[in-house]
């Protein structure tokens, strides 16, 4: 009598590698969604597929530089730039600095320059509008006209005129000299005196310096030759 459990007639062999799979969405026991991915692509009727082949590359050939070096860290490349850059700023601000305190060196110096030009030129015209009256000063003394109140006030005339540099020359016996002195008389020398060159006999009017600059030469007669 054949076994009832075996109905089509196939060999036990076989009906013992039956597999029987599962293909229900929700855990009977758990009511939990499956993962209904399946494991292979054998489960899914597929066979074996082949695994993609990459494309093939083509190698490209790059000449590189002898002298090129691949810098370890960018970051330094950019510091070192910033410190480049810094360095000339501050070359460039010390340079004009520079420049600046000698344009303004300079300028300080042709203030002072024309400040005492300005300042010797007032004294000057102040001087030669002043000759007249040191004249008449010189003639009131020779003439001993000066006296009381009227004598100091002369001194302290003479004594701020000195102040500011100004000085009468002109005296006689002295040798005569054309840069200074101007000769309004020619007198022959006395007989028996031996002179090298004119001398001054008589002064007319004193001549007057200011500093460096001969403000009036002195007018006088020459005798000699």
């Amino acid at each position: 009598m054949s076994d009832p459990e075996n109905v089509s007639g196939t060999p036990e062999e076989e009906q013992e590698g039956l597999h029987i799979s599962d293909k229900r969405r929700l855990d009977p026991e758990t009511y939990q969604r499956r993962d209904t991915t399946p494991e292979s692509a054998e489960e899914q009727g597929a066979g074996p597929q082949e695994a993609p082949q990459e494309p093939e590359q083509e190698e490209v050939e790059v000449e590189v530089p002898s002298d090129f070096v691949v810098p370890d860290d960018l970051s330094s490349i950019e510091a070192d730039q910033r410190v480049a850059d810094l360095e000339t700023q501050v070359r460039e601000r010390t340079e004009d600095l520079q420049r600046l305190q000698a344009e303004y060196v300079n300028y300080k110096r042709r203030v002072d320059r024309d400040r005492d030009l300005a300042r010797q030129g007032g004294i000057e015209t102040v001087m030669l509008d002043m000759l007249e009256v040191f004249d008449d000063l010189q003639a009131a003394k020779a003439h001993e006209d000066l006296t009381g109140g009227f004598k100091a006030v002369a001194e302290e005339i003479e004594k701020v005129a000195a102040k500011h540099g100004l000085v009468a020359f002109g005296a006689v016996g002295e040798a005569f000299d054309p840069q200074v002195h101007e000769a309004l008389m020619h007198q022959p020398a006395p007989e028996g005196t031996a002179s090298e060159g004119p001398v001054i006999s008589v002064v007319l009017q004193s001549g007057y310096r200011l500093g460096d600059r001969v403000l009036r030469p002195a007018r006088v007669a020459v005798a000699g030759a």
